[in-house]
């Protein structure tokens, strides 16, 4: 038999490979990327030294599925998948467990002298070259997914009974055997098919949140709709663990470790609809609580004009945007629309004829024209950090996610001081409450005046279901007490929410923004160089016009757009600021 050396084999397989596409080109072509993403890849990939289609799962930006039909195009190598693969692995002689484990191989079949051999790395010749020697046959490899190679040479595990899993966390089993007990468990096709379900559910309940919450009895499912929490489903404990698990796989992070918070990602498409889902794990003492971020890209709505705005308040807030330099905050609890309403605005801004970056934690929705970075904490990326960098990039308009620290916040002033326009957010309950708050992160009140040009404060109110809402006359005390009368003639209706099938009984169906917009002008600028608190600040801009977040709420009443309960609910936390 004519022996080959190590080279001999590999020059004739690089001289193929130089002749061949690219797999990112192979990806571009096929439309399952962008040339922007692949050069952002392939920037990620001098950092993490991996191959380009580990890296741009990684980033998420493509699926593995995605990579391996590109790959089979690429190396015209067939591509098998877990129903291809063989009941029985055939016995090999000379093929170590070890050696299919370490190299995530598995035999398919053996046809005279032709091994054919499944291989998640098929244009690795050293592999290969040493199946080759091993087993003495031809090779003819196959490209298959890790993941269904790791799970055809798992070993099988009975399913957990109630008697020996009643908790889902496999009693009896050591660290390793557990997390493949776990990974086993996780690729069951129930357990897939209820997390499928459970994901699905968000496209009808048009839901922003998926709550996997572990308790004695199982794991409850509960969804956030129109900011409020609704039950779901309960998932008996023997599964719990199984069902935490495959949303962990499904975000790529690490099953096995169960004590400490992680985040991840997951893209995924439900009922023909793109969706990222945000994934936050923390321990508690009955388990792993998830909860997963909706990310909707067909629902968002980048127009400011869609989004409760009053005419007065937005042609202010425009006018506040058209400034080439000074800082716009928008400020609100959790939850209340704060980065919807920045991206809106920048959405709005000419990307073309305008330099715009953006930090973030996290990049929730990309925005074309618009450089956005990503906070990595781990890696010391952090808000500060990014901004000392970009502010070398010459930008006209930065946007900052979140102000967190006196640091951030000295360096959004110096940016605004210098010619560029930065928005960013706070968590105050009112926009007066945003100037004493940035004193108290260490900004000098001389600055604040020189730099901030305005804050937005908002909150979202849910919106009447137009089926079924009943209009009432609420009264004269009523009136008088709610402050409603400013903006409804007393024989006018207001509405009261009902409840129907369009709505899920609810008598609400979707959210609008209530605002107050606090302009610097300059009494205030005097203000708050003479240390004024936030009421007498408050108060000063209620006499330069400005609505208060309940009189902006309550026009949306007197519009019959939500009711005075609703509003209430909403912005009882001002009855603490």
């Amino acid at each position: 038999m004519t022996t080959h050396t190590l080279p001999a084999l590999i020059e004739p397989l690089a001289d193929a490979a130089a002749q061949r596409p690219r797999l990112g080109e192979v990806l571009v072509q096929a439309g399952k990327l962008s040339a922007r993403d692949l050069d952002r890849a392939l920037s990620a990939q001098h950092e993490m030294g991996s191959m380009i289609g580990r890296v741009l799962v990684r980033l998420g930006l493509v699926s593995d599925a995605d990579v391996a039909q590109a790959l089979s195009l690429q190396l015209d190598i067939p591509l098998v998948t877990a129903q291809g693969f063989p009941e029985l692995m055939p016995e090999v002689e000379g093929l170590l467990p070890e050696f299919l484990h370490a190299n995530n191989l598995y035999p398919l079949r053996l046809d005279g002298n032709e091994l054919h051999m499944a291989m998640a790395v098929p244009q690795d010749a050293f592999v290969v070259k040493a199946l080759r020697l091993a087993t003495g046959c031809t090779i003819r490899p196959h490209l298959a997914l890790e993941s269904d190679i790791e799970k055809a040479l798992a070993e099988p595990v009975e399913e957990a009974t109630e008697d020996d899993a009643d908790d889902g966390f496999g009693d009896g089993l050591d660290g390793g055997d557990f997390v493949e007990h776990l990974k086993d468990l996780a690729s069951e096709a129930p357990v897939i098919r209820l997390v499928n379900t459970i994901i699905g559910r968000v496209i009808d309940l048009r839901a922003s949140d998926i709550h996997l919450e572990p308790f004695d009895d199982g794991l409850h499912v509960r969804y956030r709709v129109d900011g409020v929490i609704h039950p779901g489903e309960l998932v008996p404990p023997r599964l719990s663990a199984a069902v935490n698990s495959r949303v962990k796989l499904l975000a790529h992070l690490d099953i096995a470790e169960r004590r400490l918070p992680q985040d991840g990602r997951i893209k995924t498409r439900v009922k023909g609809r793109e969706l990222d889902l945000r994934v936050s794990t923390v321990p508690t003492v009955h388990g792993e609580s998830v909860v997963m971020r909706v990310l909707d890209r067909a629902s968002v709505r980048l127009e400011l004009e869609k989004m409760g705005f009053e005419k007065d308040t937005l042609a202010r807030f425009n006018s506040l945007l058209a400034r080439p330099h000074g800082i716009l905050l928008v400020t609100g609890p959790t939850g209340s629309g704060k980065t919807t309403t920045l991206y809106a605005a920048l959405a709005k801004i000419d990307a073309s004829a305008q330099k715009i970056i953006t930090v973030e934690d996290p990049v929730e929705y990309q925005l074309e024209g618009i450089n956005q970075i990503q906070v990595h904490a781990q890696i010391n990326l952090t808000f500060a950090n990014a901004l000392r960098s970009i502010l070398r990039q010459d930008p006209d308009i930065i946007m900052i996610g979140e102000m967190r620290d006196s640091e951030t916040a000295q360096i959004a002033v110096q940016s605004a001081l210098t010619g560029h326009l930065v928005l960013s957010t706070l968590h105050t309950n009112t926009a007066a409450g945003a100037v004493i708050r940035m004193q108290d992160m260490g900004v000098e009140p001389y600055l604040i005046t020189s730099a901030v040009n305005g804050v937005l404060a908002q909150r979202l109110v849910r919106t009447l279901c137009g089926h079924c809402k009943e209009a009432y006359e609420p009264g004269h005390e009523v009136r008088e007490n709610t402050g409603l009368s400013r903006f409804c003639a007393p024989t006018q209706p207001i509405y009261r929410a009902v409840g129907c099938d369009q709505c899920r009984q609810s008598g609400y169906r979707g959210r609008t923004g209530i605002h107050e917009l606090l302009v610097l002008d300059e009494p205030m600028r005097r203000a708050i160089i003479d240390g004024r608190d936030a009421g007498t600040l408050n108060t000063l801009a209620a006499q330069s016009g400005m609505l208060s977040l309940h009189e902006d709420g309550l026009r949306k009443v007197a519009a019959g757009h939500t009711t005075l309960d609703e509003l209430a609910r909403v912005i009882q936390d001002q009855a603490d600021a």
